[in-house]
């Protein structure tokens, strides 16, 4: 048996009678009895003996056909009700089920009361808004569309509820780069509605948020009641910064929901609703940084490619001056050797000359022979220096030509080279149009010019641009 129940008491030795409980005893566990076989019941009957004292609190009796039971309902609960119910009313009530110790009266602790039927928060929920969505303050059309995704997000809560905690979490794990405003606001009681009213006209004075969620955690219908006046409906209405409604959990429905841009069942799913996922984010930057690097890579790839042909086909002007200066230096080498060489079988002459002269030894033949070495001497050297003289006029022929048949002369004597847009040369007006772009070469620098007029020496026509 429960120890907390009657008990029987064993008779002392003293006295053969059962100890008998003490009218404070019986009562205390017939409450304790009470409070533990009844955890919160709701009970409709009609309101009788309604009494409000000075307390604050409220002492009234449900009655029916038969019986009747006590109830109290005491300040911190009925602050909440709206509208105060009057004797004769048939109302519901919820609360527990309790004993009055001190004068051991059965009573009911009275939490939350309602007309009997449907209730009375219930008939304002459902006229006001027949009476919004006449006006139509629910229509699709005038709904704004939400960002995607925000640059700063306004919350229009209580600073210290679960609402703001479960918000904040969420942005953190999906895109906590997005900059939170919190607007506070107390989200129940007497003053919730003129301070979510206040709460809303602040975000849009700031001017910071570009999407604004209003809600609170979950409660009684008593507790969400502010989300259902209709001040903040139409504070949400007239609202220019797109707005989502997060009030209570998936089963709750208020006006606020009704009127917002966006419907979201809780805080925390309108923080997922309307925040992007940073995983999602990065995995897409990752594809397309190595998407762009591998195009990257194939790009340079191909230009070197090019870049090798081009050079492959592109011959400096300057490798054949180089080339025909090198030539010119071994030809004067040559020519130097074969100079010596022949002064060499000059002298090797003369002096089989001399020997054979010596050999005959007359003086006359000796002076005609000296005398003709003496012209031999000076026909040679004349014609060394005739050779000489030729190599070096041939040389400077050689090299004057070259000169002349350079890139470079040909522009230093005033000729130039013009190009079209693609890089061609031009070598005939008939690929000339007035009003194309043409590069110039010059010996010094290059410019670009308009075509405004062509004449076509062959033709005798001219073209103009008009």
């Amino acid at each position: 048996m429960n120890q907390s129940g009657p008990r029987a008491h064993m008779p002392s030795l003293g006295d053969p009678r059962p100890r008998a409980l003490s009218v404070s005893e019986l009562n205390h566990q017939a409450r304790h009895l009470l409070e533990s076989s009844f955890m919160q019941v709701w009970v409709e009957g009609e309101l009788s003996g309604f009494s409000r004292p000075s307390s604050g609190h409220w002492y009234f009796s449900l009655k029916d056909a038969r019986c009747q039971i006590r109830c109290a309902m005491f300040r911190g609960f009925n602050q909440r009700i709206r509208t105060i119910p009057k004797e004769g009313d048939q109302v519901r009530i919820r609360g527990k089920v309790t004993l009055y110790e001190n004068r051991g009266d059965f009573q009911i602790i009275v939490e939350h009361i309602e007309p009997a039927g449907l209730g009375a928060l219930q008939q304002a929920f459902e006229q006001l808004k027949a009476k919004l969505q006449a006006e139509g303050l629910f229509d699709t059309a005038r709904k704004k569309p939400i960002p995607d995704p925000p640059r700063h997000i306004g919350v229009v809560t209580s600073p210290t509820g679960a609402a703001i905690h479960d918000i904040l979490t969420v942005l953190a794990r999906r895109c906590p780069a997005i900059p939170v405003t919190l607007y506070p606001t107390a989200v129940q009681g007497n003053e919730a509605t003129s301070d979510i009213v206040r709460a809303i006209e602040r975000a849009q004075a700031h001017g910071k948020a570009d999407v604004l969620i209003v809600g609170r955690g979950g409660g009684s219908l008593e507790d969400l009641w502010c989300f259902n006046e209709e001040a903040v409906a139409r504070a949400i209405a007239n609202c220019t910064i797109p707005t989502v409604s997060a009030v209570g959990h998936e089963v709750d429905v208020t006006i606020a929901d009704f009127v917002a841009d966006l419907r979201a069942p809780t805080p925390s799913a309108a923080a997922e609703k309307i925040s992007p996922d940073q995983s999602h984010w990065l995995r897409q930057i990752r594809e397309q940084e190595l998407r762009l690097a591998n195009a990257a890579r194939r790009t340079l790839k191909r230009l070197e490619t090019q870049l090798g042909h081009l050079g492959a086909r592109l011959r400096d002007p300057r490798r054949t001056l180089q080339e025909k200066a090198q030539r010119l230096d071994e030809l004067e080498v040559r020519l130097a050797k074969t100079a010596l060489q022949r002064l060499e079988q000059k002298k090797i002459r003369i002096t089989h000359l001399d020997q054979r002269l010596a050999m005959q030894s007359p003086v006359r033949q000796l002076a005609n022979s000296e005398q003709a070495l003496g012209y031999a001497a000076n026909s040679l050297m004349n014609i060394m220096r005739q050779q000489l003289e030729r190599h070096r006029n041939k040389l400077d022929h050689t090299a004057q030509t070259l000169h002349v048949v350079s890139p470079l002369a040909t522009l230093g004597r005033g000729y130039s080279i013009s190009r079209d847009t693609d890089g061609h040369i031009l070598r005939d007006t008939t690929v000339l149009s007035p009003g194309n772009t043409v590069t110039t070469r010059l010996a010094r620098g290059s410019f670009s010019a308009t075509v405004t007029r062509i004449d076509d020496q062959e033709n005798g026509t001219t073209a103009q641009e008009d």
